[in-house]
């Protein structure tokens, strides 16, 4: 009774995830149409490359610029996080609470400084900057008013509309990279105890 209880179990466990028509052709169409307005369709060759593995443009499509604004921030964030990791492994800004006795490795100083206050600091900042100025940006990008990432800061854009492309396409695949380093980076300090070049 009990082997004939669990190979029904194995039996209907295993019928839960085949189909019982077969799969239906996907189409790239809707995923070209869909990420045709927007900059960065490119590898690192300059080739059109179209990555969606899970389809989110067109199962999501009304949330496109939402994704698009996000994979700014985060790439310009951890463009950031890459050059803060390394650049604090050489030196730090003034005051003993951040000296190199206090926090003699970089991966220390997050779980240091939050036993010390000024990590609450920095949350209450960039809360009020998001609470204030993402915030808004995100809706205005959602309704269509700006483009995604696009906060005003023009000076040093160029002027041409093919080489501010260019600069875009490079900003994109560079937050990209920084989003894997990151990532790398802590990691690999993590596991060696080391800092730069963490090995």
């Amino acid at each position: 009774m009990k082997t004939a209880a669990a190979l029904l179990t194995i039996t209907a466990t295993a019928s839960a995830f085949t189909s019982s028509k077969p799969a239906a052709v996907r189409t790239t169409t809707a995923v070209g149409a869909a990420m045709d307005d927007y900059v960065g369709s490119v590898n690192l060759f300059g080739k059109e490359f179209k990555f969606d593995p899970l389809n989110l443009s067109e199962t999501y499509s009304p949330f496109l610029p939402f994704f698009r604004e996000s994979e700014l921030r985060h790439g310009r964030t951890a463009m950031l996080a890459v050059v803060g990791f390394i650049a604090t492994d050489f030196f730090r800004i003034p005051g003993e609470m951040y000296s190199f006795e206090n926090i003699p490795k970089t991966v220390d100083a997050h779980d240091a400084l939050l036993k010390n206050g000024p990590m609450y600091q920095l949350l209450l900042w960039i809360g009020l900057f998001d609470l204030i100025i993402t915030a808004p940006a995100i809706v205005a990008t959602m309704q269509g008013e700006r483009e995604a990432g696009d906060f005003g800061q023009t000076i040093f854009a160029p002027t041409d509309p093919d080489a501010l492309k260019k600069k875009q396409e490079s900003e994109l695949m560079n937050g990209r990279l920084a989003m894997c380093a990151i990532g790398g980076i802590a990691t690999q300090t993590v596991i060696s105890g080391h800092g730069f070049p963490y090995i």
